[in-house]
C-alpha cells in the first residue's frame, strides 16, 4: 500500500484541488505523472482506482525495442523510453529490469525484406543503430530459431527488454520524490465541467477541483470519456502468449526475436521461452464495456481459435513445441481503428487531455509517451508532430460497439502484417458515401476509405469490379490506368468526388474579423474571393492549412482537409471571442464536392452554364454561384492539381443531377474519372503541401514555402505573427521543405527515405507519389543539413534517395517542378 493511499472511507483523505489529475495509474499514466512533475509543475495528482499496473500493464511482455516504425514521432518516443528506463535506476534506486540483449526483426519473404530494409534506412537516419544480418547470423545470435527459408534479420544491440512492474514503480516512485500525489484505491466516477472545460473530478471519496484531467484509463479509457461525451475509440481484443517449462542448456542472453511472418515473438522467460502472439484475425473482448471491478484479469484461452496461429509461431522456434507448456497466457489489450495511439485534448472539453489506446506497445513507447504529453500540457502544444497521433482525428461513429467489433478484428492483425504502402482498411467500410457513390461505383471506381468516407482512389472499367491484384512493393496492376487518369488532368479534363473535404460555414456580424485574427492570411477583402491560408499558433507554427471563401460581408465557408476536419473546428471555435457574433457550422455533408480539373474544364463548364466563365469574367481565385442545369452551384475557380479548374459546392439533393449534366457534357472533351491517386501523383508533381502528411504542427510557413500566404501588413495582425516576425528575422533558412525526383523511372517512394547529400544524410521525404509527366518519383523531402538551405546549396551538390538500401540520383528544388510560373493555372 502505497504512502498516500487513503484507507477504506476515510473521507478527507485526498487533496481538494489540484493542477492536474492523472486517472489510471500504468505505464502511461504514471509516465505522464513523472514527467510533468519533471518539468516543475506541483499540485499532480495521480488516481489509480484499485492498483498500480492491474489493468494491462502487469501482464505487458516488456519488449524495448526502438526498430520499426517510419514515424519520426514514434521513434523519437522510443528512443526516449529506452534512455529514460535506462537511467530511472540511479534516479529513484528501482530498478526497471532493462536488458539490453539486442533484437532482431527477421524477415522470411522478399516483400517484407523491401519493408524493412525501407524502415531501417529511416532508423539509421533517427539514430539508431540498427543492422542487416544474415540468417547465418540470425542463428548465431539466436541458435534456437529456425532459419532455413530467412531472407536476412535487422539487429539494434542496444534494443531488449524490460520489467513492466518495475518500469511504472520507478516511474511512480520518481514522481512522488518531485511531490505527485499517487493514490490508489480511488476510482474516478465522473470527470465535472463548466462551460466546455474541466472544473474537476468525483470520487467516492469527494470532488477534487482542477481544470486538466488525463484519461491514463487504458482498455477503461472510452467508457470514462464517454460520460464526458468525448470520443475514445479504442476497444480491448484478446493478447496471447505461452510460456515452456525450462529448457536444459538453454543460451544465456538470447536476444529478442521477432518474426511478423508467423506471428510470433521470442524471449526468454523464468529459464525458458516465451512465445508472444499477434493472430491475423483476433477477438474483441467485452465491446459492451469492460467491468469496472476486472484487476490483474486473465481470460480463458480460446485454444481452438489460437493453436493454428500458435503452431505457426512455434514453428519458428521449433523446441518450444517439444517441451512442457507451462503457461497459455491470455489478457486483454486495447487496439485502435488506424493502429496509432490517442493522445492529446479532446476537441469536445477543454482542459481534458487522453493517453490511450497505445496498441499493445504501452512500455516501448510509455516513457516517450509522458514526455510528449506533459510538454503539450504544461507550454500549451506539442513539439513533436502529432497530427497522426491526435486524438481529434477520431470520429464518434468510430465508438460505436458494431464499428469496434469488426475494426478492431483488422487493426491487431495489422500489428504483424507486411504494412504495403497501397494497403486499405477493409473492415467497418461504407460508413459515410457520398451522393455520387453509386454513380462512381458504376463508372468502375475502386474505394479506399477516407476518414469514414468511400471514397474512389483510381478507376478500373466502367460496370465491371475492379481487382486491384496482389499487394506490393512495386507497381500495382492498376499502375497503367492510374497514369491515364493523371494524363487525362494534364491534357484534357477529369471529374474528381472531394465530398469527404471537411466544409464549415462561419456566419455572424463579426465572423469576418475571427476569421482574419485566426488566418495568417488576409482573408476578409472582397466578396466572391477564395483565399489559401494557414492557422498558427502563438508559437508560428501551423495548425491547420485550408481555403476561406467570403461569400457574403458576413457568410465565409472553410475547406479543409478530411483528417483535420474537427482540428479545424476545435481551433476555430475555441479561438472565438466571447464577445464576438460568430457561428460555425459543419456543413461537410450539406454538400456534393465535385472538381473538375483541367485545360478543357472551362469549355465543359461553359456548356451547361449562362455565367460568363471567361478568364476576364472569372479569374482565378473567383467564387461565384452559377447556375448549372435546374441546380444552383457555388462554383469556386481554384486548383490541387496545378491546371485550370473549379470546384463545384452543389446542394446535397441536386448533387446527382448535376453530375449527370457535366458526364453527358464532358464525351465531347474526352472527359475522365480521376481518384485520389491521381490526384495525389498530380499535387506532388506541383508541390502542393498536405498537412498531416508533408507538413505538419512543428513547421514553420517559411521553412515550408508557405511564406507567400502570409499577410504581416494587415491591420489587427494575427495568431502567431509575432513568433513569425522572430523567425524571419534570424536569417536565412537550415531547415526547408522541397521536392525531390528520382532520375531512374523505376523505383518508387512512398514515406520515410532518406535524402542524402554528398552521402550525408540531410533529411527524408515525408509524402511521395509518382510523377507521370515528370517521368519519375517525387516527393517532398524536409532538408536539415544545419546550415543554409538557399538555391546555391540545392544546386549543387551529389542527390541521392535511399530506397530500400540502394541509393538513387535525384533533383531537388524549392520550385515547384511541374509549371513554376503558374502559366496553365491562369490560363
Amino acid at each position: 500500500m502505497s504512502a498516500e493511499q487513503p484507507g477504506p472511507g476515510s473521507a478527507g483523505s485526498i487533496p481538494r484541488h489540484a493542477r492536474v489529475v492523472v486517472i489510471g495509474g500504468g505505464v502511461i499514466g504514471t509516465s505522464v505523472a513523472y514527467h510533468l512533475a519533471l518539468m516543475g509543475w506541483r499540485e499532480v495528482v495521480l488516481l489509480e482506482r484499485d492498483r498500480l499496473t492491474s489493468g494491462t500493464t502487469w501482464h505487458a511482455a516488456g519488449l524495448m525495442v526502438t526498430f520499426g516504425s517510419t514515424s519520426e514521432t514514434s521513434t523519437e518516443m522510443r528512443k526516449y523510453a529506452r534512455d529514460l528506463y535506462r537511467r530511472l535506476e540511479a534516479e529513484t534506486g528501482q530498478s526497471t529490469g532493462l536488458a539490453q540483449i539486442g533484437f532482431i526483426e527477421v524477415a522470411a519473404d522478399k516483400d517484407r525484406l523491401e519493408e524493412y530494409r525501407r524502415v531501417a534506412a529511416f532508423n539509421r537516419y533517427c539514430g539508431i543503430d540498427v543492422h542487416e544480418i544474415s540468417a547465418r547470423e540470425v542463428q548465431e545470435l539466436f541458435p534456437l530459431a529456425r532459419v532455413d527459408d530467412i531472407e536476412a534479420g535487422f539487429y539494434v544491440r542496444e534494443d531488449g527488454r524490460v520489467n513492466p512492474v518495475d518500469v511504472t514503480m520507478a516511474l511512480a516512485k520518481g514522481a512522488r520524490q518531485r511531490g505527485v500525489k499517487i493514490i490508489e484505491g480511488v476510482a474516478v466516477t465522473d470527470v465535472l465541467t463548466r462551460r466546455g472545460r474541466v472544473s474537476g473530478v468525483r470520487t467516492a471519496l469527494g470532488d477534487i477541483r482542477t481544470e486538466i484531467v488525463v484519461n491514463c484509463a487504458g482498455m477503461w479509457a472510452r467508457q470514462l470519456g464517454a460520460r464526458s461525451g468525448v470520443t475514445i475509440a479504442n476497444q480491448a481484443a484478446e493478447h496471447y502468449y505461452l510460456i515452456t517449462e525450462p529448457i536444459r542448456d538453454l543460451p544465456p542472453k538470447m536476444p529478442v526475436l521477432e518474426d511478423p511472418g508467423a506471428y510470433g515473438y521470442y524471449r526468454e522467460e523464468g529459464g525458458g521461452l516465451m512465445v508472444g502472439l499477434f493472430e491475423p484475425v483476433c477477438a474483441p473482448w467485452r465491446v459492451e464495456g469492460i467491468p469496472e471491478d476486472f484487476s490483474f484479469g486473465e481470460l480463458p484461452p480460446d485454444w481452438e481459435r489460437v493453436t493454428p496461429f500458435l503452431e505457426r509461431a512455434m514453428s519458428r522456434v521449433p523446441i518450444t513445441a517439444e517441451v512442457g507448456m507451462k503457461k497459455l497466457f491470455c489478457g486483454p489489450e486495447s487496439f485502435t481503428p488506424d493502429l496509432r495511439p490517442i493522445l492529446g485534448e479532446a476537441p469536445e472539453l477543454a482542459g481534458y487531455f487522453v493517453a490511450a489506446g497505445l496498441n499493445s506497445i504501452g512500455v516501448l513507447t510509455g516513457g516517450g509517451v509522458g514526455r510528449v504529453l506533459a510538454h503539450w500540457i504544461v507550454t500549451g502544444r506539442p513539439d513533436v508532430d502529432v497530427t497522426g497521433f491526435n486524438i481529434d482525428r477520431l470520429h464518434p461513429t468510430q465508438t460505436n460497439p458494431q464499428y469496434r467489433r469488426e475494426r478492431t478484428v483488422e487493426s491487431l492483425g495489422m500489428v504483424y502484417k507486411c504494412h504495403y504502402p497501397f494497403m486499405s482498411l477493409e473492415t467497418a467500410r461504407g460508413v459515410r458515401r457520398s451522393p455520387y457513390h453509386e454513380r462512381l461505383a458504376a463508372a468502375g471506381a475502386y474505394f479506399r476509405e477516407v476518414s469514414g468516407w468511400e471514397s474512389p482512389d483510381w478507376y478500373g472499367q466502367p460496370g465491371t469490379t475492379p481487382d486491384p491484384g496482389p499487394l506490393s512493393w512495386q507497381r500495382p496492376s492498376w499502375f497503367e490506368r492510374w497514369e491515364q487518369e493523371h494524363r487525362a488532368a494534364r491534357e484534357r479534363v477529369v471529374v474528381m468526388d472531394m465530398s469527404f473535404m471537411g466544409k464549415f460555414l462561419v456566419q455572424g456580424r463579426d465572423a469576418g474579423r475571427v476569421l482574419n485574427f485566426i488566418s495568417g492570411n488576409e482573408v476578409d477583402g472582397a466578396a466572391g474571393v477564395i483565399t489559401y491560408t494557414q492557422w498558427l499558433n502563438e508559437g508560428g507554427t501551423l495548425e491547420a492549412d485550408l481555403t476561406v471563401t467570403k461569400l457574403a460581408e458576413d457568410r465565409y465557408l472553410v475547406v479543409v482537409t478530411d483528417t483535420m476536419v474537427r482540428h479545424a473546428e476545435t481551433w476555430l471555435r475555441r479561438h472565438i471571442p466571447e464577445d464576438a457574433l460568430a457561428v460555425v457550422s459543419d456543413v461537410t455533408s450539406a454538400y456534393g464536392q465535385l472538381n473538375v480539373q483541367g485545360p478543357s474544364s472551362r469549355a465543359l463548364l461553359q456548356k451547361l452554364t449562362s455565367t460568363d466563365l471567361s478568364n476576364s469574367s472569372f479569374p482565378f481565385r473567383t467564387a461565384r454561384e452559377i447556375d448549372l442545369g435546374f441546380a444552383r452551384v457555388l462554383c469556386i475557380r481554384i486548383t490541387y492539381l496545378g491546371e485550370l479548374g473549379y470546384e463545384l459546392y452543389i446542394p446535397a439533393e441536386q448533387a446527382v443531377h448535376v453530375y449527370d449534366r457535366i458526364i453527358a457534357a464532358g464525351e465531347e472533351f474526352g472527359l475522365a474519372h480521376a481518384g485520389l491517386k491521381a490526384l495525389g501523383s498530380l499535387r506532388m508533381e506541383k508541390g502542393y503541401r498536405d498537412y498531416g502528411h508533408d507538413i505538419d504542427n512543428t513547421d514553420v510557413p517559411y521553412e515550408v514555402g508557405l511564406g507567400f500566404a502570409l499577410d504581416l501588413k494587415k491591420p489587427g495582425g494575427f495568431i502567431g505573427k509575432e513568433a513569425v516576425l522572430a523567425q524571419k528575422a534570424r536569417g536565412p533558412l537550415t531547415r526547408r521543405l522541397v521536392q525531390v525526383l528520382i532520375k531512374d523511372p523505376q523505383p518508387l517512394m512512398f514515406h520515410a527515405e532518406v535524402v542524402h547529400r554528398d552521402g550525408v544524410p540531410v533529411g527524408y521525404v515525408r509524402a511521395a507519389s509518382y510523377g507521370h509527366t515528370l517521368g519519375g518519383a517525387v516527393g517532398l523531402a524536409m532538408i536539415e543539413p544545419k546550415v543554409v538551405v538557399d538555391e546555391d546549396y540545392l544546386g549543387s551538390g551529389r542527390w541521392e534517395v535511399d530506397i530500400a538500401g540502394r541509393r538513387y540520383p535525384a533533383a531537388v528544388s524549392a520550385r515547384p517542378l511541374y509549371d513554376p510560373q503558374m502559366k496553365r493555372i491562369h490560363s
